[in-house]
């Protein structure tokens, strides 16, 4: 993946939306937001691209461990 075409910005936004649906009730947007972020900056920088399918597998894993984690503060 080269740049930010307006098709990867598309996929990306699509991202967040479905894991903000997805954990609406456990997380605020902006952490939801952040994750995929951080999930698509870190592929990258190991892989040298993010596919999409990568960013949401590993957004996803990382916000049920935060999930986890609160749970267990509670």
């Amino acid at each position: 993946m080269s740049g930010t075409s307006q098709d990867t910005i598309r996929e990306f936004t699509a991202i967040v939306d479905r894991l903000r649906t997805e954990f609406g009730g456990v997380h605020p947007h902006a952490t939801v937001s952040r994750c995929v972020d951080a999930a698509r900056h870190s592929v990258r920088d190991i892989t040298g691209e993010a596919s999409p399918d990568q960013v949401e597998r590993i957004a996803r894993k990382h916000l049920h461990v935060l999930a986890l984690v609160a749970a267990e503060q509670r």
